[in-house]
């Protein structure tokens, strides 16, 4: 049966969700609006996209999307009306909302907690979920922690979205036996259309949900056709490989190519290829592989390294690394330094926002 709890508040019928007490955070209050609006049979609700691959917008979804999307993930997980869901990411954004709509479409009860870096740890053991959405950060820190570590072991599907996985995170995740899956989507498909289990396979291989169509066009971008995201054909900028008519691999965002040479280059997939020597050379050091303009080559491929500054014998013993693992046309020309990445407003690194 579908309730919301918070601490020792439960909410559950119409009239719980109207809000009574000022003294409530910000997150709980969004949710309770919203649940509020859903039972109250609200067919559409306006909606903002995470600006990570744009300006941000608003976008307006309607009920009937949101509802297929959650019967979708009930039908990939095979999940009955006694699953316990956890609420950890914040609902004013669409992956909080649809933690919530799962709830009430699946009629089952969830709690909810503020979107921090450890959310488990607010949790006893006889109140952990078998279902909840998480952030690569969330689950990065969670398994930093004996406690949190021993909670997210008996998670039985813990999905992570927002951002790609590090090969660092991915290695921790399947060590530590943790049941995960890589989400793929955004919010114009209302949550994730495909998962991929995480394994110890060098590359994610996403299935799609229920329901859902995909295929390419003449650049390998996908295109995606589903209940979840409406009638029209959706044609993202995602290059990919496809499998089968229901498998891919995901290979790059078209808009980021970094076309050196005449060579076309996705940033993402060498980002994964040198993390491990970045790592040993600046550990904890954020970077992003990204590009400046070239007068022979058209675009040069360049290292971002979130510091002040750097000294010369760490660079010249990266990029000694960095020869060891990459392909010649991959290989970064310059590393810069930059003080503080750009982001968007729900944390993500905003690529396009990088300076030139």
């Amino acid at each position: 049966m579908f309730q919301l709890k918070y601490h020792h508040h439960t909410f559950q019928k119409p009239e719980d969700f109207i809000q009574t007490q000022s003294g409530y955070p910000d997150f709980l209050k969004e949710a309770l609006a919203f649940c509020l609006a859903w039972k109250n049979g609200e067919t559409q609700f306006h909606q903002q996209t995470s600006g990570s691959t744009g300006v941000p917008k608003s976008i307006l979804l309607d009920r009937s999307q949101m509802k297929a999307s959650a019967l979708a993930t009930q039908g990939f997980f095979k999940i009955g009306k006694d699953t316990k869901l956890l609420c950890c990411l914040n609902p004013a954004y669409i992956a909080g909302k649809m933690m919530l709509v799962r709830a009430m479409v699946w009629d089952a009860p969830i709690q909810i907690v503020a979107a921090s870096s450890d959310p488990l740890s607010e949790l006893n053991l006889d109140e952990l979920p078998d279902f909840v959405a998480m952030v690569p950060f969330q689950v990065e820190n969670s398994l930093e922690k004996p406690d949190s570590l021993e909670k997210l072991q008996k998670i039985k599907h813990v999905i992570i979205g927002g951002a790609p996985l590090s090969q660092k995170l991915k290695s921790k995740i399947v060590k530590h036996g943790i049941a995960a899956w890589q989400t793929f989507g955004m919010t114009e498909t209302v949550s994730h259309v495909a998962l991929a289990r995480i394994t110890d396979e060098p590359e994610l291989i996403y299935s799609t949900l229920p329901g859902v169509e995909i295929g390419t066009d003449s650049n390998d971008a996908l295109w995606i056709k589903s209940p979840m995201s409406g009638p029209p054909k959706i044609q993202t900028n995602d290059q990919i490989e496809l499998l089968s008519p229901n498998q891919f691999i995901w290979k790059g965002r078209l808009d980021f190519v970094i076309n050196s040479g005449g060579v076309k280059i996705h940033p993402e997939q060498v980002e994964n290829k040198i993390e491990d020597s970045v790592q040993a050379i600046f550990p904890d050091t954020r970077f992003l592989v990204s590009s400046k303009k070239d007068e022979s080559l058209g675009q040069k491929v360049v290292l971002l390294l979130e510091r002040e500054g750097i000294e010369a014998d760490k660079v010249e013993n990266l990029k000694k690394q960095l020869e060891l693992v990459l392909s010649r046309f991959e290989r970064p020309k310059e590393i810069i330094c930059l003080p503080k990445f750009p982001e968007t407003a729900n944390g993500k690194l905003a690529r396009k926002s990088l300076p030139e």
